[in-house]
């Protein structure tokens, strides 16, 4: 293989990667709860947050790039310590999001197969697992990401047809909405690169040996592409929602994001629902699950020469705790709070390193990248805030 193939291969595998990472049980649902609120308009919410994650997941991308650091070595440098830190939260918060990804891999497969939730959450852990047994599994995940992918873009965008959605209206509202809803913003953008999503991509690339000022132009466009991904599943899936809800449809509350594709097709959409559901799952399973431990790795050499292993046990230790204690709610709410401050604690980490020449030499970062990023900082860091905030109120009172 040629340097050339491999080094477009990681890209577009470092893209689907954090794509189908952030396409997840959650992703899903978030898409179908605001359609329902927002209606047209919840089309300006989506571009408004895809510019965002645009702006955030650029930064973060070059960064790494340029210094060839995964996020925790950069942090330490930036303050010592401050890279133990972020990885504890990363790994905090994949792990409470993975439970809730193996539970929907796990009712993926109860709608597909029949088979209890709990047996569908070991089945697909178990499929999980079985790529990082393989001696090439960086380039087995990147394909198996690519195929599911493909597979939830091309059964959505049927329905969505299907679904008949006003797209003139979505058109119109998303340029001119009447009405907006700053608290979808911020979910999406923490939905799509919070937590540990946006490192997927960035740690995979630099795991495949691409980094340095060369490949700025490569990465660029990775970044992009990864956020396009997603932002058309968002897009798609939104349609698909507008279109039955437009009809007078009520949303299942229960599982919001199968009435579409139910309403269009009956058993046989919801089928269709089972397999989307399945694959954004079991793909989020790999992409906390890798990036989890990938902000482990470099603090202990028998981590690096055991990662995989240490991926395994990821895996296995989310998925028992599905199956035998569920999903704790308070445990969840706490730490996917925390998960949402991850964004503006790493984004303004990485911001920081952006003008250490200790770290990205003489390289120098993009004022108004700098501004874009500053400004996500801010609004994910207040809103964030206010949240954790509230939460711990409601636990003391």
């Amino acid at each position: 293989m040629s340097n050339v193939t491999h080094r477009r291969n990681a890209l577009l595998g470092a893209a689907f990667l954090m794509a189908t990472s952030a396409i997840g049980p959650g992703f899903l649902t978030q898409t179908a709860t605001f359609t329902q609120s927002l209606l047209a308009s919840f089309g300006f919410v989506i571009l408004l947050s895809i510019l965002l994650d645009i702006g955030a997941q650029a930064n973060i991308w070059r960064i790494v790039a340029v210094s060839g650091k995964k996020a925790q070595d950069i942090a330490n440098v930036v303050f010592p310590g401050a890279g133990y830190f972020l990885a504890v939260l990363i790994v905090m918060g994949g792990l409470a999001f993975n439970i809730g990804n193996v539970g929907g891999a796990g009712l993926g497969l109860n709608i597909i197969l029949g088979v209890s939730p709990e047996l569908g959450a070991v089945i697909s852990g178990v499929v999980a697992l079985m790529i990082f047994l393989v001696k090439e599994a960086g380039k087995l995940m990147d394909k198996f990401t690519q195929i599911m992918g493909f597979i939830m873009l091309g059964l959505t965008l049927y329905v969505m047809f299907k679904a008949d959605p006003p797209v003139a209206d979505a058109v119109k509202y998303t340029v001119m909405p009447d009405k907006i809803d700053p608290i979808a913003i911020v979910t999406l953008v923490g939905g799509t690169v919070g937590g540990y999503i946006t490192f997927a991509g960035a740690h995979r690339f630099l795991d495949a040996g691409i980094h340095g000022k060369d490949s700025l132009k490569e990465v660029n466009r990775g970044a992009i592409s990864a956020i396009l991904i997603a932002s058309a599943m968002r897009v798609i899936l939104f349609l698909a929602i507008l279109g039955v809800v437009s009809q007078g449809v009520t949303l299942n509350p229960a599982n919001p994001a199968s009435t579409p594709f139910e309403f269009v097709a009956g058993n046989v959409g919801l089928f269709i629902f089972g397999i989307v559901i399945w694959a954004a799952s079991v793909t989020s399973v790999i992409g906390a699950a890798y990036t989890s431990v990938s902000f482990i790795s470099t603090f202990s050499p028998s981590i690096q020469k055991y990662r995989n292993y240490w991926i395994i046990g990821f895996i296995v230790f989310s998925t028992a705790v599905l199956v035998t204690v569920g999903r704790p709610a308070q445990v969840l709410v706490l730490v996917g709070t925390l998960n949402g401050l991850i964004l503006p604690i790493s984004l303004g980490l990485i911001l920081l390193a952006a003008y250490k020449t200790k770290i990205v030499g003489d390289y120098k970062h993009p004022l108004w990248m700098t501004i874009v990023g500053g400004l996500v900082v801010v609004s994910m860091a207040v809103l964030s805030g206010q949240t954790l905030v509230s939460y711990i109120t409601k636990l003391v009172g």
